[in-house]
């Protein structure tokens, strides 16, 4: 049975702030375990948890920047379940009354029949909840085979955003995460790194057969900190289910682990329901009434969004569509097109080099372009290499990478490396001349009437120079040995 794939997201994203969401305590990275506390969020008796402004600031900004309706009402409740790094035995979130609903998050797709380049993911809600401690089970670290609990991160102020049952693949998926981790990073919402757990996700994932509208029974994947992960988990999970539903099988709604040494995933328990959590109103919080007025003051402080930037560089620049929708997915490297077209002079080369050779090169290190030690104009230096022949295309991706890794100067790096194109014109037409010595019977087949052997020869001159021929000057003189195909 052919079967359609149904994906939605849970992102946890803490919040930029100094200190925790009901406390003072500070919000920090890699301190002492148990030294970011306080009687707050060790939930020692007599507290009262007090709200911090600033986070619900910075839910605003991702709810004003994702088109949702915000509530000048939300409310609090009590989610109450027992995990040994959960003090008080419930989660502050918010539940039947979040602070944000309704939005979407545009993603851009890839490119196949043609169809739209983008596409909007809805969203549920967002809302403000506080983080659980973290429970350290390995004994490299705890010193013997016991699990410790580390309450730093209790109470730290997060959002969840929730997405709508839309995306239809793990690749939109990935797109997806991108897409939201770019959006609250250029807010200054969230560092949502990944490594530090500052961004988590959760996926659901159900199948059904194609053409039908009622959702299959879904399972959840947990705590996915990688976007690499998150595809393969999903990829993983569909195999799964798609096996089980071919052998007549159901499948039961659990909760689930990836294993991305057996690239399987395996049950952890049965799935809670909402009502598995008892949510009540949390009586130690009254509800968040905002102004109005506060609201459109924070929607004043947003940068420039997607939409309204694809807009302007459509009629700067005249780019394709597609084009526009990719390079404004992601904010920071928006940023860094923008700037480094500035510096080049020419829009166009930019983002194809950025599209084409740089987004690759950043994907597999499993970076983004901030994490780059490749500046705007450093980018700019190396296209302008390739303009004045003095590199050729191939050397310049070649040398993307150590780029990306370490900067530097590119001219500097192609000389070290070897990579300056040959501009001798001896060169160029001894290594034509080899070559067809060596590929007579391709050269005759070409002056008979296959044009297409013209590129075959081109890529043998290209390696016999190791790639620093210029294409242009290769061809010019294959032509000019070679004379006009017959017919």
């Amino acid at each position: 049975m052919d079967f359609e794939t149904v994906i939605g997201l849970e992102v946890h994203a803490q919040l930029r702030t100094r200190s925790k969401l009901f406390s003072p305590a500070p919000v920090s990275y890699g301190a002492a375990p148990n030294h970011s506390v306080h009687p707050i969020c060790l939930a020692l008796p007599g507290v009262l948890p007090v709200l911090n402004r600033r986070a619900v600031e910075l839910a605003l900004r991702a709810g004003l920047a994702t088109h949702c309706t915000i509530h000048l009402r939300s409310t609090f409740a009590r989610k109450n379940y027992f995990y040994p790094d959960l003090p008080k035995g419930y989660q502050i979130s918010q539940y039947e009354e979040p602070l944000a609903t309704g939005g979407w998050i545009e993603i851009p797709l890839a490119e196949g029949d043609g169809g739209p380049a983008t596409r909007r993911v809805g969203l549920t809600r967002i809302h403000l909840e506080e983080d659980a401690g973290k429970s350290i089970h390995d004994p490299a670290q705890t010193g013997r085979s016991a699990t410790h609990v580390d309450l730093n991160r209790a109470g730290v102020p997060l959002i969840e955003v929730v997405s709508e049952p839309d995306l239809r693949s793990p690749a939109e998926a990935g797109a997806y995460l991108r897409a939201l981790q770019s959006i609250l990073r250029s807010l200054e919402v969230s560092d949502a790194d990944l490594e530090m757990g500052h961004f988590r996700c959760d996926a659901n994932l159900s199948l059904r057969p194609r053409g039908e509208s009622a959702l299959g029974t879904r399972s959840e994947l947990k705590n996915l900190n990688s976007f690499r992960f998150v595809e393969a988990a999903l990829e993983a999970e569909g195999a799964r289910q798609a096996e089980l539903l071919a052998r007549g099988e159901s499948v039961q709604q659990a909760t689930l682990a990836y294993d991305p040494v057996t690239r399987r995933t395996r049950v952890l328990r049965v799935k809670e329901n909402a009502d598995d959590y008892r949510y009540f109103p949390d009586p130690d919080l009254i509800p968040l009434v905002l102004a109005e007025s506060e609201v459109e003051r924070v929607r004043a402080g947003l940068p420039e969004l997607a939409e309204a930037r694809r807009e302007r560089w459509q009629a700067r620049y005249g780019l394709p569509e597609r084009d526009l929708a990719v390079l404004t997915a992601d904010r920071a490297l928006a940023d860094f097109f923008e700037a480094a077209a500035a510096a080049h002079g020419e829009a166009r080369t930019v983002a194809n080099f950025v599209l084409r050779d740089l987004r690759p090169a950043l994907r597999a290190g499993e970076r983004g372009i901030e994490e780059s030690a490749l500046s705007a104009e450093g980018l700019a230096a190396l296209l302008r290499l390739v303009d004045a022949g003095a590199l050729t295309a191939r050397s310049a991706r070649e040398l993307l990478p150590e780029l990306v890794e370490r900067g530097g100067d590119p001219a500097a790096l192609a000389r070290a490396r070897g990579l300056e194109a040959v501009s001798d014109a001896a060169v160029v037409e001894g290594a034509v001349e080899a070559v067809l010595a060596e590929h007579a019977e391709d050269a005759r087949r070409y002056r008979a009437g296959e044009p297409k052997l013209l590129n075959f020869l081109m890529g043998q001159v290209m390696r016999r120079t190791g790639g620093k021929a210029d294409p242009a000057a290769v061809r010019e003189a294959l032509r000019r040995r070679l004379g006009a195909p017959e017919g």
